[in-house]
Formats: structure tokens, sequence, C-alpha cells
């Protein structure tokens, strides 16, 4: 397996990038994302993941190997090849898609060229668990563990820190606020985590 490439930047076309290594020019198929963070004649190193078929050997080039790895995950799930796997992370990133599966957002997926409603509700029951949880949910999943603040100002700080709104944050805290309520009146305490969860999914069915 070739895991990455690295050399200046022979050529540049919307979703190809040309490297040279050793004298010879390594054709990676990227995002328009990535391909946005190339120059040509500077060197670049892009993770990649090589897809062989019967007539073809195409190599798929990322920004990091948190992306590659995602690329590879992706097409764990039935119907999911090299250029569908690819067109996701060209719309999202791969903290947005791990939260888009975790929180079940239709939406997010059906924004991708070639996913509909049903291939998304397909995707999110075999992709959920897979991709781990994104970067700024377990950040936040933390913070509100371990803050002192009440489970509101904790959930609303989360919810912001995340990229939602402070009156869009409100909402989602209003939305679960009887599911606190509940844990609260049955003798425990507010499970933030679950309710971080389920603010996400109001906040997903509302947009």
């Amino acid at each position: 397996m070739i895991a990455f490439v690295s050399g200046p930047v022979a050529a540049l076309a919307p979703t190809l990038a040309v490297i040279e290594v050793g004298g010879v020019g390594m054709a990676v198929q990227c995002t328009p994302g990535t391909i946005a963070g190339l120059r040509m004649g500077e060197t670049a190193r892009l993770a990649t993941s090589l897809v062989v078929r019967e007539d073809s050997l195409t190599l798929y080039g990322f920004a990091d190997d948190d992306e590659r790895q995602v690329f590879e995950l992706l097409q764990t799930a039935s119907g999911v090849g090299p250029r569908l796997a690819q067109a996701m992370l060209g719309v999202h990133s791969p903290d947005a898609l791990r939260l888009a599966v975790e929180s079940g957002d239709e939406r997010a997926l059906t924004a991708v060229p070639g996913i509909g409603k049903k291939g998304a509700q397909k995707l999110l029951l075999e992709l959920k668990g897979k991709l781990g949880a994104a970067t700024a949910v377990v950040g936040a999943q933390r913070a509100v563990a371990s803050g002192p603040a009440p489970w509101t100002d904790q959930l609303t700080a989360a919810l912001i820190g995340l990229g939602y709104a402070a009156r869009d944050a409100e909402d989602a805290v209003d939305a679960v606020t009887p599911q606190a309520e509940a844990a609260i009146a049955a003798g425990g305490s507010a499970p933030v985590p679950q309710l971080l969860r389920a603010a996400l999914q109001s906040l997903n069915r509302t947009r």
C-alpha cells in the first residue's frame, strides 16, 4: 500500500493533483478542499489510499491520515465505493460526518450528491459506531462531565462550542429539559452527555 506521497506539486485540476515523486508524476484523486490547499511547485505531503480494480489502479489523496481513515471506513458500508466516499468527504469534514452519523442527521448525508433519503437512512444504520466520536463532541462531553456549572449552562456551552448559535442552543436545551427533569426526579442527576446527543438530534430535526 502507498501510505503517502510527498514532493513538488507538478499539476493541479479540480479533483486531481500530480505530485512528483522521485522523478515520477503520481496522479492523485483529491477533494476540492484538499486541492485548494496545494500550490503549484510547492512541496506537498498527501496521505493516500490505493484502490485496486481489475482494470485500474487509482490513488486517492487526503489532507491527513484521519481523512484517509474515514474514507476507508465509509467503504465498509454496502453500496459505498471510493468515489462516493470521496464525495462525502468533499462535502463534509471527517468530524462533521462522525457527528452526522452519531446524531442520525439524514439531511447532512443527503447533501452529498448521489445519496437519497433511503440511502442516507441505510448509511446511518450501517456506519453507526464505526467512525468514532467527533473530536468536538468528545471535548464537549469531557467539559460538561467535569464542569461545576448547572447542567443547562454546561449543555448550552457545549452546543455553542460545536458551532450552533446561542439562540438555537437555548432552544435545544429547552427541548431536552423534560428528560433532564425526569432523571433528577428519579433521584439521579442530569445525564449531560446523553442530553447533548438528544439536543443535537433536536437541532437536526428543526434545521
